[in-house]
């Protein structure tokens, strides 16, 4: 079999890594123009960051989405724990093939169909029952809870899976109740699945785009949709500034993630052997 050789192999990845981060770099060094003209260099200035800082729709904007991440995010591990969980050890009960496709369901729906399903569904609500009065928080809430519990879910599954299920047998064997097996034996063995989890739910609800245009209403503008509605009007330096400070801090946050990950693991590991 002929294999490639690696120079050309190291060329295709260096081509491809470029094609992904160059805009990124370039991103970032032209939040630091002074120019209003966003691919035209001028000279270094801090005006942009300084702009974003008083500019009050986007910051409220910034706290909206961030606080619908954190409730997407633990609700949604919370949920999709439960979900991958049964599906991982339950076996095929009566009802498997339907409880198994409505969770995989979300991750082949276009999400626009699912915006729509939505917006009819809280809209007969509102008629039939007063609930919800309107759109906002609590509905786009909704809506990225039920797209992330099926990231959550395949993710959890597919670490319960992989687990010794003698170490939970042990200690059912030992006297322990099947509710504080999972609690002290497996879920300390899944935590870096959950932590996954929970990253990857933020990340969506933070970034989510086309369900939040369908569920939010007056007052709940996430930032996605500030960001979109400026865009379509001409390309701005402070969305610049803006997203250098999105990277940042999630390449601070990865890196934090993967630390605290990888000492768990070794603190695991040395206390099996």
């Amino acid at each position: 079999m002929i294999r490639p050789h690696r120079g050309l192999q190291a060329a295709t990845l260096g081509v491809g890594f470029a094609f992904l981060y160059i805009p990124i770099l370039s991103l970032i060094v032209y939040s630091f123009n002074e120019s209003k003209l966003v691919t035209v260099w001028t000279q270094f200035s801090l005006k942009w960051y300084a702009a974003l800082a008083d500019d009050d729709e986007l910051i409220a904007a910034a706290w909206l989405s961030l606080r619908i991440g954190l409730m997407t995010a633990f609700a949604s591990v919370v949920i999709g724990t439960w979900a991958g969980f049964v599906l991982a050890r339950f076996g095929r009960f009566r009802g498997f093939t339907l409880f198994s496709g409505m969770i995989n369901a979300p991750l082949v729906i276009p999400e626009v169909i699912q915006g729509i399903s939505l917006l009819l569904l809280f809209v007969e609500m509102a008629n039939l029952l007063g609930w919800p009065a309107g759109r906002g928080v609590l509905t786009i809430w909704i809506g990225h809870v039920m797209l992330c519990i099926s990231y959550v879910a395949i993710i959890v599954q597919s670490r319960v899976r992989e687990l010794n299920p003698q170490l939970e047998e042990a200690a059912l064997d030992l006297g322990a109740t099947p509710l504080k097996v999972f609690f002290t034996i497996t879920l300390p063995l899944i935590s870096q699945a959950l932590m996954a989890g929970w990253l990857l739910s933020f990340t969506l609800s933070i970034d989510d785009l086309v369900l939040s245009a369908f569920l939010s209403g007056p007052g709940s503008t996430t930032l996605p949709l500030v960001v979109f509605s400026r865009v379509r009007l001409g390309l701005n330096p402070e969305m610049n500034a803006l997203a250098t400070l999105f990277i940042s801090v999630v390449t601070v946050g990865v890196i934090l993630a993967n630390y605290f990950m990888q000492r768990a693991e070794k603190r695991r590991l040395l206390g099996v052997s």
